[in-house]
């Protein structure tokens, strides 16, 4: 089942080879320049995700250690 999964050289180039009379050639750079730009912003979503996560996990564990304070001086 696991034979399926990896793809040769050959059918690469049969895959290439299907595309190219499919689209033209003078459409496959405009079609890899689209997915280069869904794959730019998809990257810069994932890392503004990532950075609000990281941010709010910052203030989550200041005021944490702010409430663990408040509580040392009360004893």
């Amino acid at each position: 089942m696991s034979h399926l999964l990896f793809i040769s050289g050959q059918e690469i180039f049969i895959v290439m080879i299907v595309v190219l009379l499919l689209f033209g050639a003078n459409k496959i750079p405009e079609i890899a320049k689209g997915l280069g730009k869904g794959m730019r912003e998809f990257r810069k979503a994932t890392d503004d995700i990532k950075k609000e996560i990281t941010d709010q996990s910052k203030e989550i564990t200041k005021d944490v250690n702010k409430f663990k304070d408040d509580l040392t001086k009360e004893d």
